[in-house]
């Protein structure tokens, strides 16, 4: 499989962890439709760990555990695919998964068969428990070579958190998106560091495999698994703009049939997701206001010749940001002017002699999509 953008869908672990089941899978997918979000392009539903029984059966697969999937994953798979949806699932590279249950260490070709016979659509690979004498960059390969075998397209997520220098072997592995970060929290400083994070590692993300920052917390409100005290609707807000901007995956990690009114608009915000979206795939390019780490202005070229601007306030107090349009690639002798507006508010782009400018509050964030005319 190739794929040309960033996957979009729900994954279960951030709300929910290891109290899943058929009926919240079902459920949660249907709202996902009704909601409108698959209209948006969120497609995959994501079942994370904790979804198999503690031990394989006689021939050596991973059973589903029956109390919470008395259908089996086929039946979950066949639900999903009538409604337009797909099944992701994880499994893992070393002895156990995370949650310590089987992991696919040495049974590579028999999980992913079947997974394939399932109908699953997308594997999330964890990294836990990876045997001290092997390289983790072997074990990705193996899966790599299994899936690409199991006569079905599967995406494959690779989740090593970054460790191991993931940045130099992810592209040969087969991966199709790979987590450049340690696991996510529902509070401002973990958005920020995730951001910063991908700093020095914008180049090894675009088309094929993808820079992944870990699931969305948009929604959660200090809610579930990885709620920790949570974040404002404007703190939110930053954190969906930058993943978009960075081309990040998106999934939703709050529990989506309680959503409001508000998260729903966050994540269903068409203009930021396009920008995700942009099928030309340009690696985004990054400034840094006053030279502070904490005050980046990310930039993209979009595949139409717009440009994508995000000033993103990671301090503590108001901030004055400004990028010229000589920054921006178009100077003032080539006759051309930039113009546009901001992606959430809708307010004109405020560009005064030749200067994009803007008094951004602490925690906020402004996108601009800018034409050249």
């Amino acid at each position: 499989m190739i794929k040309h953008t960033p996957p979009m869908g729900w994954n279960t672990w951030n709300t929910f962890a290891k109290d899943i089941n058929e009926e919240l899978i079902l459920s949660s997918a249907e709202d996902l439709i009704a909601g409108g979000l698959h209209q948006c392009g969120y497609e995959y539903v994501v079942i994370d760990d904790c979804w198999a029984l503690r031990e394989r059966d006689g021939a050596g697969r991973l059973v589903p555990d029956p109390v919470k999937f008395p259908h089996g994953m086929k039946y979950v798979a066949d639900y999903l695919h009538a409604r337009g949806l797909k099944l992701g699932i994880y499994s893992c590279c070393g002895a156990m998964t995370c949650a310590e249950y089987p992991a696919s260490l040495n049974r590579e070709f028999t999980d992913a068969a079947t997974f394939a016979e399932w109908g699953v659509d997308f594997l999330k690979y964890d990294y836990c428990f990876k045997p001290l004498s092997l390289e983790g960059k072997a074990l990705y390969r193996r899966m790599g070579i299994a899936l690409a075998n199991c006569g079905r397209d599967i995406l494959f997520s690779g989740c090593s958190w970054g460790a191991d220098n993931t940045h130099e072997w992810i592209g040969t592995t087969g991966a199709n998106m790979w987590r450049s970060t340690g696991d996510i929290f529902d509070h401002f400083g973990s958005v920020k560091e995730l951001i910063k994070k991908q700093y020095d590692i914008l180049p090894y993300g675009g088309v094929g495999c993808f820079n992944d920052m870990d699931m969305l917390i948009v929604g959660m409100h200090g809610k579930g698994n990885v709620g920790l005290g949570g974040c404002t609707d404007d703190e939110y807000r930053l954190h969906f703009a930058a993943w978009c901007l960075l081309g990040s995956p998106l999934m939703i990690g709050c529990d989506i049939r309680k959503m409001d009114d508000t998260t729903r608009a966050i994540l269903g915000n068409r203009e930021l997701i396009a920008i995700d979206q942009d099928e030309r795939g340009n690696r985004p390019f990054l400034f840094r206001q006053w030279g502070n780490d904490d005050l980046p202005i990310i930039v993209r070229i979009l595949g139409n010749g717009d440009l994508a601007v995000g000033f993103f306030n990671l301090t503590d107090e108001t901030a004055n940001f400004w990028i010229t349009e000589d920054d921006l690639g178009v100077p003032s002798f080539s006759g051309k002017r930039l113009t546009g507006k901001e992606l959430y508010s809708g307010a004109p782009a405020p560009i005064v002699n030749e200067t994009l400018i803007e008094r951004v509050p602490a925690h906020q964030c402004r996108v601009y999509r800018l034409k050249v005319q």
